[in-house]
């Protein structure tokens, strides 16, 4: 009788842990020949891993669009990718089962997993700052061992008394220790990427957050190699795991000590502004590949080299990012996902016993509550706010890839059954959809940037100190960004404080740095791009003789949370106005050269949550040949735009105080709406206007035009004529409402730049007239104005004695002619 193989392996039952694959069809093909050729296309292992990569990606995606608007997180949305073909739900159908994911299929399967799971804990390491891990700050340290002691020690306590007093499995009985001690894990990658997911990264409890769990990590690799040599033992003799301890030790320092110093010979040779050789990159690769089987020959995780490798290659450019960048699509985008859902398929819900359901809920919510309170105890000591150091506690209670890892491990060692591995991955699960949605809830990092008082230069008081936080995105707008410094104006009587800020986008890393510069400072690879620009803003400050001070920072960050650093420097050095580059950069033939569309984000966001006034400076410095009101004896020509409103009083401001600088003449223009004349916002504008002339009167280089116009095409006709008449033009973003703008807005392109903001920086003006857009400060999201509460004190200009009432003028100009 004949035995048809295919016939018997497709008979085989799927027991999700205790299956043997007793025979496999040694004619069976990797490819198939098609259905033209009456071939079932699931029948070869490569056409089956396509469609199984494919379902579990497209629904994983789907899933996804789904719980993102209640604020959940990408992990739990691929941990039901895989659940949802497991046995808990369609694979509970054996014909489902059978055809998509045929146990014939699951080494296949599982190895792409792995090997996804290894490049991406490799890119996470590289992500990571090693220097973080090696010098972490003392009350990282000390959150970090309290976490660890206190999670450990009373979950383990309660663990033992339910063991001892409450009926439950035999099987949980014994796993409930070893899941107990998995509570403790806070790990540096899942930390990390619900960070980025939340946008926390830049703020100051992220960082703490990460640096508490890359302390942790270290306990954590300790912890796994001393279990992986003791529950690896198959004899019952002490020596071996003592010498496979010493031997995972000995790997680690020879990562550290031999594959380091070759990563760091490739470093070297990469040159100055060229991209890393393709060589460097494989044999990088094939290093963690080489780390991955040594870890398995040492009876270590197959993880454990690619991360400890991952850590020692240096993050950033050059090498590191474009590490990074080679595995972030498909390692993260594809591979990674693939080994969370292939937990998920694993995961057979109607194992589980209700008992033993809430037994693991009891014990999880407890050593939840215990992890808050012992990270809370240490970072209040430390100063941490009290509110603040809770949701610390409750982002250390994430759980992810590594918890999942441990299962995984414990499950092939026999060590859980799949009651409990159920109950420990469904755990994770929960875990995460909890606490991702909870950090949203109690923590939003814009609130701590609420102003108090007024920030803006139109209510500076008089003989004070303007702060002006200055954001250089690259070095070509540096020479019209020092113009307007320069004429701000800097005196002994008024003097500028000017904190200057480098905007660099993080790549290759996952850890933001905000890198404060002093005078003598060696800059590394990640801040040497910082350099030049640096050193211009030193000269404008020697150049000013006393009169201006300069501090100057870097920012490393990705453009999404780049806003924290911009917010958080303006709140610390108490900034009356930030300066911020435009998203499009001018070629020199006059057309759009480069648009950012992430750095356009990042300014609407500032604009969102910036406790002062901001100004967004489009440079057309380059096609006017970039003339230094520093070095040349250049009269600067300044106008501004004004409609009505508080933003167009700031730009006022801000242009009545450049007025005084003796190489700038200003035009203040007025636009007025025919028939208007008696409203009172018109006659609240024209005290202010006429406030700024009198105070102004014994300049002869300060003029206000007013220009009286029916309707929007007038007003953008009168702009268009000014444009070539001036090297910068001063705007507010927004307008109260008015006729004259309507029409104007309904091709906006930046909405961030307003109306008039967005016509001038249109690329339809062919000029090179640089202008500056500015947002005064909003409180609540309203304007401040003279009646809040935060500064009640009148503002007052102060006029010259009557005899030099001479110079300043005003001209007011119609449709029909002027007056």
């Amino acid at each position: 009788m004949g035995l048809n193989i295919n016939a018997l392996v497709g008979d085989i039952e799927q027991a999700i842990d205790n299956v043997t694959l007793v025979c496999q069809n040694p004619y069976g093909s990797i490819a198939s020949r098609g259905v033209f050729r009456h071939e079932n296309p699931l029948a070869s292992s490569t056409s089956l891993l396509l469609v199984q990569l494919s379902i579990i990606t497209l629904v994983s995606q789907l899933i996804n669009l789904c719980f993102k608007p209640l604020g959940q997180s990408t992990l739990v949305s691929q941990m039901f990718g895989g659940v949802i073909f497991g046995p808990s739900l369609l694979g509970h159908k054996k014909q489902i089962s059978n055809t998509i994911f045929p146990i014939k299929s699951a080494n296949v399967f599982e190895t792409i997993a792995t090997f996804g799971l290894m490049f991406f804990l490799f890119s996470t390491g590289v992500k990571l700052n090693a220097g973080r891990t090696i010098r972490p700050e003392r009350r990282a340290v000390s959150i970090a061992l309290s976490m660890f002691f206190f999670t450990l020690a009373l979950p383990l306590c309660l663990a033992m008394t339910m063991r001892k007093y409450v009926a439950m499995d035999e099987t949980l009985r014994s796993a409930l220790p070893t899941i107990t001690t998995s509570q403790v894990i806070s790990s540096s990658p899942v930390v990390g990427c619900l960070l980025t997911e939340l946008r926390l990264m830049n703020t100051d409890l992220g960082r703490l957050a990460l640096s508490v769990t890359m302390f942790s990590d270290v306990i954590g690799i300790i912890m796994v190699g001393m279990a992986m040599a003791i529950l690896g033992n198959k004899t019952k003799t002490a020596l071996v795991p003592v010498l496979e301890i010493i031997t995972a030790l000995a790997f680690v320092l020879s990562i550290i000590y031999l594959f380091r110093p070759a990563i760091l010979w490739m470093l070297n040779r990469i040159e100055e502004g060229k991209s890393v050789k393709e060589s460097y990159t494989i044999t990088i690769f094939l290093f963690v590949l080489v780390c991955g089987f040594l870890s398995e020959l040492i009876s270590q995780h197959y993880l454990l080299g690619p991360l400890v490798l991952g850590y020692v290659v240096p993050a950033g450019p050059p090498l590191g990012s474009a590490l990074v960048m080679k595995l972030e699509i498909l390692a993260t985008g594809l591979f990674y996902p693939t080994y969370l859902a292939n937990s998920g398929l694993r995961t057979n819900i109607f194992r589980v016993n209700p008992r033993s359901t809430w037994i693991m809920g009891v014990l999880v919510l407890f050593s939840a509550l215990v992890k808050v309170g012992a990270v809370m105890l240490p970072a209040t000591y430390f100063d941490v706010p009290t509110h603040d150091a809770f949701v610390l506690g409750i982002i250390l209670n994430a759980k992810g890839i590594t918890e999942l890892v441990m299962y995984n491990i414990w499950k092939q060692g026999k060590i859980l059954t799949d009651q409990e591995f159920a109950l420990s991955v469904f755990s994770v699960i929960v875990m995460t959809a909890i606490v991702t949605p909870l950090i949203k809830f109690l923590y939003d990092p814009s609130k701590k940037y609420a102003a108090l008082k007024r920030s803006t230069i139109q209510h500076l008081k008089r003989e004070s100190e303007l702060r002006i936080l200055a954001c250089i995105h690259n070095q070509d707008s540096v020479p019209t960004l020092i113009n307007v410094l320069e004429v701000t104006n800097a005196t002994e009587a008024n003097p500028v404080a000017v904190i200057g800020l480098v905007l660099t986008e993080l790549v290759g890393q996952t850890n933001p740095i905000l890198v404060a510069h002093q005078p003598r400072d060696n800059f590394d690879n990640n801040t040497a791009m910082s350099c030049h620009i640096v050193k211009a803003l030193r000269q404008y400050e020697q150049h000013s003789q006393g009169r201006a001070s300069l501090q100057a920072f870097t920012s490393i960050s990705q453009y999404i949370t780049m806003h924290d650093d911009v917010c958080r420097v303006a709140m610390e050095k108490r900034a009356n106005l930030v300066i911020l580059p435009f998203h499009k950069q001018w070629a020199v033939d006059g057309n759009i050269g480069t648009v950012n569309r992430a750095l356009q984000s990042m300014n609407m966001n500032v604009l969102e949550m910036a406790p002062c006034s901001v100004g967004i400076l489009v440079d057309r410095g380059l096609l006017g040949g970039s003339v230094s009101v520093l070095t040349n004896q250049y009269t600067f020509h300044v106008a501004v735009i004004f409609i009505g409103g508080a933003d167009d009083a700031e730009a006022l401001a801000y242009g009545a105080r450049m007025a005084r600088h003796p190489s700038v003449d200003l035009t203040v223009a007025r636009f007025l709406l025919f028939g208007d004349e008696n409203s009172k916002d018109r006659k609240r504008e024209s005290d202010l206007v006429e406030e700024y002339r009198l105070a102004n009167a014994d300049n002869e280089r300060f003029v206000v035009v007013e220009e009286v116009v029916r309707d929007g095409a007038r007003l953008s006709a009168v702009i268009k004529s000014m444009v070539d008449c001036f090297d910068l033009m001063l705007v507010g973003m927004h307008h109260q409402d008015s006729p004259l703008l309507s029409g104007l807005g309904e091709w906006s392109e930046c909405p961030e730049l307003g109306i008039i903001g967005d016509m001038l920086a249109s690329p339809d003006f062919q000029c090179s007239l640089s202008v500056l857009v500015l947002q005064q400060q909003r409180i609540g999201g309203k304007p401040v104005n003279r009646n809040q509460a935060v500064d009640r004190e009148p503002l007052i200009h102060e006029a010259p004695p009557e005899e030099t009432l001479r110079g300043s003028w005003t001209i007011t100009v119609s449709e029909n002619g002027r007056k």
